[in-house]
């Protein structure tokens, strides 16, 4: 008995280091962000001179390190000034160390030409995340696997929307979006060294990955709107409009109790150190916030599915360390049947009134059993009608998911996140944990109806994916984005004045429809728009709707709102927007620059790093 109890207290002891040790690798990541240090190169072949993708680039001693891009680069950002060991480990070569100088501000650049290895490939094998530096010396032939060679990552193809006359389409309707994938995933992008894939830029994930504030009172409602009106910075003539929807928050300790289901993916390719030993420690961080009332079970799925913790106290947090902590990748990916699992676990420890969520972490890299989109969507849909909700993050590089996981997220009544790190883990699963897991407000729908004596036309920037029929507002069969505790959400329309052209293309007149006819004067001259709003409670059928006019004279801006606008010039950039006109690189710096704000989290002045990055690397250039 007093042997077992030792074992116990080992095991206790070393649970808590691990968690420890996550969360000490998170105040080491934000500390580091702190300084402006850089590191960049390129990782070449000694004997070919080709690029060498997939390398696992690192500080040694340090959580920093990515893999290296198609083009062999790499850059790690973020860096205390002084010197740095670097690492290289690439399967089929040897690996390579050099010390590094740099100074606060400044980017050092090396390149590492690395020599092919001797070791045949079946004495390679993997080694885990947490093993020690020094083991990786000692075995040589041990190394991190990067994603594989060959590039599998799917984004869903999304025509940036246009103007719209409000002659032939006063109403503009669509459901909100809370996801933030888009952001992170464009920063892992740009961090790399290379240009993000158009499809990858959503800018309205982009805006709404950074926290807003309003004064307006909430009232009976979850959240309350505020709109601003401006001139458009990249077309002075135009105006821009914001509508911001702000969420009530809600103390982790007044959370309701939580019944929640951790579905990870444990196949094959979740083994590189960005993807499964990531995962262990993002969630680490996440038990670490569960009260005795919350509840978790876990199922992963490979080859198949499996239950390897039931449900089980957020107290017993010894007991759900010790579960992830065992975890290993290998195998396929049978997500279809994972999903299936966990909804069932879902259900058989429902928490009346409380938040029933299935936490899905993977890749997206589904092949077998249900695999398509149209069957994994179908699946979600079907188990979203239990009450249960489900949150999606997104991990790794090389055969990312993007568009599979953002369809399963949007169909399941939930949202879709993208980690790319410990800090980014610790934004999702502790800072954002009221939004990321407790929702206010399903199904949010807005509709704008646009003042034709004010108003000559408009479109609406981002929200590609989310637009819906006029007669789909007031559907309340039509499913719709979901509103978690604290979240912000922004949508921003350009609109032309009326008596300036519409910049689209001609169409010819209409043999049958008389000439348009200038609008008759009405009692609503001093308003530009119309926004109504509607939405249902977690559990209810029925929506409700708010309504909200929008004065037509512009006002000093707010903080908020100028970082926003920098934050659609800079997406709109990266996608090559033709509505960007002449506005540059340095015209979003400014703007960002000049209204961050308190920024208290550095969220701000990351996004103008990364914005002076993409200038500074010329990245819009390359084609």
């Amino acid at each position: 008995m007093m042997q077992a109890d030792s074992n116990n207290s080992r095991g206790r002891r070393a649970r808590l280091f691990a968690l420890v040790a996550s969360i000490g690798a998170v105040t080491a990541v934000e500390d580091a962000q702190a300084q402006t240090a850089a590191i960049a190169g390129r990782v070449l072949d000694a004997e070919t001179g080709n690029p060498v993708p997939s390398a696992w680039v690192s500080i040694v001693g340090t959580p920093f390190g990515q893999t290296s891009n198609a083009s062999g680069r790499f850059f790690l950002q973020g860096l205390s000034a002084g010197e740095h060991l670097v690492e290289v480990l690439a399967a089929g070569y040897q690996p390579a160390r050099e010390t590094v100088s740099v100074a606060a501000g400044a980017t050092a650049t090396v390149n590492f030409a690395l020599l092919p290895s001797t070791v045949s490939l079946e004495e390679i094998r993997v080694t885990p995340a947490g093993v020690a530096q020094e083991r990786l010396m000692a075995a040589p032939y041990q190394m991190w696997p990067g994603p594989a060679d060959y590039n599998t990552e799917s984004y869903a193809h999304l025509p940036e929307n246009d103007f719209r006359l409000v002659s032939a389409a006063p109403l503009s309707t669509f459901s909100i979006d809370v996801d933030r994938a888009s952001y992170a995933n464009v920063r892992r992008f740009i961090n790399s060294g290379e240009r993000p894939p158009v499809d990858a830029v959503r800018i309205e994930e982009m805006i709404n990955y950074f926290p807003y504030s309003w004064d307006e009172s909430l009232g009976e409602h979850p959240f309350a709107v505020a709109t601003e009106l401006w001139d458009a910075p990249w077309q002075p003539s135009h105006r821009l409009v914001r509508i911001g929807l702000r969420a009530r928050s809600v103390e982790t300790a007044h959370l309701p109790p939580g019944n929640l289901v951790f579905l990870l993916d444990v196949s094959g390719s979740m083994s590189s150190p960005d993807k499964l030993p990531l995962l262990k420690r993002a969630f680490a961080l996440l038990v670490e916030q569960l009260r005795p009332q919350d509840r978790v079970a876990i199922v992963v799925y490979a080859g198949a599915a499996g239950l390897v913790l039931p449900s089980t106290p957020g107290d017993q947090r010894g007991e759900i360390l010790a579960a992830l902590e065992q975890l290993a990748a290998g195998g396929s990916t049978a997500g279809g049947a994972g999903i299936q699992l966990a909804y069932e676990t879902a259900r058989k420890n429902r928490i009346e009134g409380g938040n029933n969520r299935v936490i899905l972490a993977t890749d997206g890299d589904f092949n077998v059993g249900a695999s398509s989109d149209g069957e994994m969507v179908r699946l979600v849909e079907e188990e979203r009608e239990s009450g249960t909700f489900l949150t999606v993050l997104g991990f790794g590089t090389g055969n990312l998911k993007d568009s599979k996981m953002e369809q399963l997220a949007d169909h399941g009544n939930g949202n879709f996140q993208y980690v790319d790190n410990l800090l980014e883990a610790k934004k999702v699963l502790v800072e954002e944990l009221g939004g990321t897991l407790l929702t206010l407000a399903k199904d949010v729908k807005i509709q704008v109806e646009f003042n034709p004596r004010r108003v000559a036309g408009y479109r609406l920037i981002g929200y590609e994916n989310r637009l819906l029929n006029a007669e789909d507002f007031a559907d309340d069969a039509k499913d719709a984005g979901e509103l978690g505790a604290g979240h912000t959400v922004t949508a921003l329309y350009e609109v032309v004045p009326a008596g300036l052209p519409v910049p689209r293309g001609e169409v010819a007149p209409l043999r049958y429809q008389p000439e348009a006819a200038s609008p008759a004067p009405s009692s609503f001259e001093d308003e530009l728009m119309f926004v109504k709003i509607r939405y249902k409670e977690p559990e209810g059928a029925r929506s409700m709707l708010l309504e909200h006019a929008v004065p037509a004279q512009p006002a000093s801006p707010s903080d908020d709102f100028r970082f926003a606008a920098a934050v659609a010039g800079f997406g709109m950039l990266l996608r090559d927007s033709p509505h960007a006109g002449a506005y540059t690189l340095d015209d979003v710096i400014r703007l960002a620059g000049k209204s961050r704000g308190p920024d208290e989290r550095g969220y701000r002045a990351e996004f103008v790093r990364l914005a002076e990055t993409v200038r500074d690397l010329k990245l819009l250039e390359e084609k």
